[in-house]
């Protein structure tokens, strides 16, 4: 049978298939090869036996949380406790760009800064959503839902940034108290590191502590260019352009013509820079 495991606990993988959770455990030969199941793994097991088989291929992978498969991330961004920062922004959509995760833009906390303020950020969002992205506001729950529907979802960003306060909206039942990291009913904070897939709205929600690996130095640096999608608009003279010092570099150029946000390739260097050679 085929299914996908929604949670580890221990040596005990549920996988869940056509809506029914079997407990499973690995096979040896996963130890051997070093290859470690995750949550969100698509698997081959046997219904009688309760063991899983095959890992089948995956469409991305992280380690910090132990997850794979991740279709959609829906990116909380407060613009007020903690401050909206743009550097923090993009770090968050770099990772998930080089993983293969689409990217969703979500704001928070509208209603406590000013007009005039909220103004600048949303000219500074029509950029975003004019190179791709899709962003909405933590009012826009139909869009939200929308979004959700036969995807595996995972809701990142700052503490405090209004995680579970959406959560909430989008299903009272889970009864978050506000700051907490799980949607685990019953849950403390920050007692567990399990990580598990939830059923709603046909696709499922990632519970998870949180993604602790955003620092870059597991990419090369030549990588760094391709979790800014906006560069793939712009040839330079040099196929090699490192869109850093070169003096005929046509990203440059775009950031000097007001073409591409200087915060952005601004997040370029401070990345590439972090990035392995």
């Amino acid at each position: 049978m085929q299914g996908q495991i929604v949670k580890i606990s221990s040596n005990r993988h549920v996988v869940n298939s056509k809506g029914i959770n079997y407990n499973t455990i690995p096979r040896g030969k996963f130890r051997k090869e070093k290859l470690i199941p995750k949550v969100g793994d698509y698997v081959r097991f046997d219904d009688k036996s309760l063991v899983i088989e095959e890992i089948l291929p995956r469409k991305n992978t992280f380690n910090r949380p132990m997850v794979s498969n991740i279709d959609r991330a829906f990116i909380i961004t407060s613009l007020v406790n903690p401050f909206f920062s743009l550097g923090l922004l993009d770090k968050f959509i770099a990772h998930m760009e080089l993983n293969n995760v689409d990217v969703v833009i979500c704001l928070t906390k509208i209603d406590l800064v000013s007009d005039e303020y909220y103004e600048k950020i949303k000219e500074v969002m029509v950029y975003y959503n004019n190179i791709g992205y899709t962003v909405l506001t933590n009012n826009d729950l139909n869009e939200i839902k929308e979004l959700i529907k036969d995807k595996t979802v995972v809701f990142i960003g700052q503490t405090g940034a209004g995680k579970s306060t959406l959560l909430n909206k989008l299903n009272p039942n889970w009864n978050l108290k506000t700051g907490e990291v799980s949607i685990a009913l019953g849950r403390g904070r920050h007692t567990t590191r399990n990580v598990e897939l939830y059923d709603f709205l046909d696709g499922k929600v990632l519970d998870t502590p949180g993604f602790s690996a955003l620092d870059f130095s597991i990419y090369k640096k030549e990588d760094i260019k391709y979790a800014f999608r906006e560069f793939s608009s712009y040839t330079c003279p040099f196929r090699d352009c490192s869109h850093t010092r070169e003096a005929e570099c046509m990203i440059k150029k775009a950031v000097e013509d007001g073409k591409i946000l200087k915060s952005r390739y601004d997040s370029y260097l401070k990345f590439y820079e972090e990035a392995v050679k």
